[in-house]
């Protein structure tokens, strides 16, 4: 396999770490700058250059892109993406996880724990934001900030309101977040690589600081994830489209919380804390992928005209609740089933005596006028109730 890692640090642990693991297990590897490339763009033939010379061949691609050059970074990626490199994160995955906004936005719509947050503009929704959150102490943090840089914890309501004014006055965009208070001062970090979480470990903070990050001072430690953690780690970073992904997670008293999933995590905390070659899982991973790269399915479907994918979804008391598939009447309407989706569990081209249970998803292909006959009506989802004012109480 010949690897491209794209990085602007080739000396740094994670660089040399990946490269010298890539050529330990007999691939080749260059460590490019991704500031050195160039974009060309014609007809039929989508092109890279670097350093103004024309880009080799390259079976797999390691994006490592840096928070500053997220948008000349993704671009890099989606063009060796429209080449047919195998790109082991996707552009869009790197996108939306480097948005803290956009990223809680997509995971929000699914049954993950995430803490409650809220975004603001207005001067005037700041107090309401912060009590729709439960009051103070809340999280502040600054949508662009990186390695607990531009997190604040502010303890009182007057406290977090003059944070946020300032913050704004200086046209910065910033999140309120429910502060979990049983997870003060500790995280977790599952190193997720494909489907499996392959380390993890635990992160604490020293002294007075509540911010975990090893950049922070934070120890780390070795921890053993239990079912539930693992699941939720693996879920979070492929609803964010990474299969190679750090998922900061908070231990909150129902479960694991998600702060963040980082598209270029790195290596050294991690490797020291668990002792795991982490490295070599990536490279690994990667290697085995190479000769199965996703495919962008809408793409390739418009030239099946009338045909395309479609998620179905089995209510309580639908007609196909308790059938199998194969009595279900989809493989006769030419629908394939593609996979089933059952609570956290994910069942590949499943067999025809699979029988349906309520609140069944089934990823299809087929026709698109049958299947729009068999997608449930959207169903207004209810909202939580509205949350009191709080009385003012003396700071």
């Amino acid at each position: 396999m010949k690897l491209a890692i794209l990085s602007r640090s080739p000396k740094c642990y994670s660089s040399r770490r990946l490269r010298e693991t890539a050529e330990s297990r007999g691939h080749t590897v260059k460590v490019l700058n991704t500031l050195k490339f160039s974009i060309d763009l014609q007809e039929g033939e989508p092109d890279l250059y670097f350093r103004s010379k024309r880009l080799s061949t390259y079976d797999a691609v390691l994006p490592r892109i840096g928070a500053s050059i997220t948008y000349f970074g993704t671009a890099v990626v989606r063009q060796f993406e429209q080449m047919n490199v195998y790109c082991a994160n996707s552009s869009n995955g790197i996108t939306n996880s480097r948005d803290k906004l956009r990223s809680l936005q997509i995971l929000s719509r699914h049954h993950i724990g995430i803490p409650q947050t809220t975004f603001v503009k207005d001067r005037k929704d700041v107090l309401p934001a912060i009590e729709r959150v439960g009051g103070a102490p809340v999280i502040i943090k600054l949508l662009e900030g990186t390695q607990g840089v531009g997190v604040i914890l502010a303890d009182t309501v007057k406290m977090a309101e003059a944070i946020i004014e300032t913050l704004q006055s200086t046209r910065q965009n910033v999140l309120v977040q429910k502060f979990v208070a049983e997870s003060k001062g500790k995280d977790i970090r599952a190193f997720v690589v494909g489907d499996q979480v392959v380390a993890a470990m635990r992160r604490t903070a020293q002294g007075q600081e509540f911010r975990s990050n090893v950049h922070r001072g934070g120890v780390v430690e070795s921890v053993e994830l239990d079912d539930h953690y693992r699941e939720t780690a693996v879920r979070a970073a492929q609803i964010m489209g990474l299969r190679v992904a750090g998922v900061d997670m908070l231990e909150g008293k129902d479960g694991p919380q998600i702060m963040e999933v980082n598209s270029s995590p790195g290596l050294e905390g991690i490797e020291e804390a668990t002792k795991l070659d982490v490295a070599g899982a990536i490279v690994d991973y990667i290697a085995a992928e190479v000769d199965f790269p996703e495919l962008d399915i809408r793409q390739r479907l418009t030239v099946s005209r009338g045909f395309g994918v479609a998620e179905l979804h089995i209510p309580e008391g639908s007609e196909y609740e308790g059938k199998t598939l194969a009595d279900s009447g989809l493989r006769q309407k030419d629908i394939n089933v593609l996979t089933l989706h059952r609570g956290v569990t994910v069942i590949p081209n499943p067999r025809a005596d699979r029988e349906l249970e309520a609140e069944d998803r089934l990823l299809c292909f087929g026709r698109l006028e049958l299947m729009r006959d068999l997608v449930p009506k959207r169903v207004k989802r209810a909202r939580r109730p509205k949350v009191k004012k709080l009385k003012n109480k003396p700071e």
